[in-house]
């Protein structure tokens, strides 16, 4: 059972939290029912500004982390698996001492959601999983990754944004919505190339969630751009189908980064959920 909590520390901007031998950044605003938001690839914790602003400090307790590696976090070189992210992020919230949160992830961040399920169901209350593909790499893929790390560390992340960029987000949302453009162009920028590479790398390994997604109790939302070309609608809707408790929502005119892309609307159906999992939970 998630419970109320009350962040009790001063002010709003990062913090930093010493967990597992490496420094974990995060910003944690607001009072109420714990949320942990875990951000994609190659992004940062600020991913999550409009869910930020919206949820916290009204009846929302807001924690997002630079996941090892992104923004102000530990930069460890090699390879960092979604494992060795979920149990970061379970030592980051004992660290908050909370025993049990709703979990909100993107992409990647989803994939790591997935792997804190699998590592530690209890913990979580309410699962939202955006833009998330639950299968395992394929060889292609894992090739492609590979290139792609040796890439960033020989590189560096310029080209690679100018690369992604369109494919984070719509076209036609990288034309209309250019401050949204330069925030996601910003983070892509600024993130670790070795941070970056551990991660690709780490993707790589990842298992295949599918069975894990029948197996799953807690309430969930399945989100998804409908333009999007990473993760499309049609993976969503069958992790609909495998996960018992589960409401898929496609937003229109988005792309793979639906809560920048059409953050209102995102922000809409996560208040709606999670009012209703405090419902269940709280009985009000």
């Amino acid at each position: 059972m998630a419970h109320q909590t009350r962040n009790t520390a001063n002010g709003d901007g990062p913090r930093t939290a010493s967990v597992r031998g490496i420094s974990v950044s995060y910003t944690d605003r607001g009072t109420g029912y714990p949320l942990l938001f875990i951000h994609g690839h190659p992004f940062d914790h600020t991913m999550w500004e409009p869910q930020v602003r919206a949820l916290a400090g009204r009846g929302y307790r807001v924690i997002a982390p630079d996941l090892r590696g992104y923004g102000r976090s530990t930069v460890v070189p090699g390879t960092t698996t979604l494992d060795t992210f979920a149990r970061d992020l379970a030592a980051l919230l004992n660290h908050l001492e909370l025993d049990v949160v709703g979990v909100v992830g993107l992409s990647m961040g989803g994939q790591i959601a997935l792997e804190l399920y699998r590592l530690f169901p209890d913990r979580v209350d309410a699962l939202v999983l955006a833009a998330t593909n639950p299968h395992a790499e394929t060889e292609k893929g894992r090739r492609a990754r590979a290139e792609t790390a040796e890439r960033l560390r020989t590189e560096g992340m310029g080209g690679y944004t100018d690369d992604m960029l369109v494919g984070m987000m719509s076209a036609a949302n990288v034309r209309d919505l250019p401050a949204v453009a330069d925030h996601v162009r910003a983070m892509m920028y600024a993130a670790p190339p070795e941070g970056a590479a551990a991660a690709l790398l780490g993707r790589a390994q990842r298992p295949d969630y599918i069975p894990l997604l029948k197996r799953i109790s807690a309430p969930t939302l399945l989100v998804v751009g409908q333009e999007d070309e990473f993760t499309p609608p049609d993976f969503t809707e069958s992790m609909h189908v495998l996960v018992p408790d589960s409401t898929v929502e496609i937003i229109e005119g988005a792309g793979h980064l639906p809560n920048l892309e059409r953050p209102d609307r995102f922000n809409e159906l996560l208040r709606r959920f999670m009012e209703a999992g405090r419902r269940r939970v709280w009985g009000g």
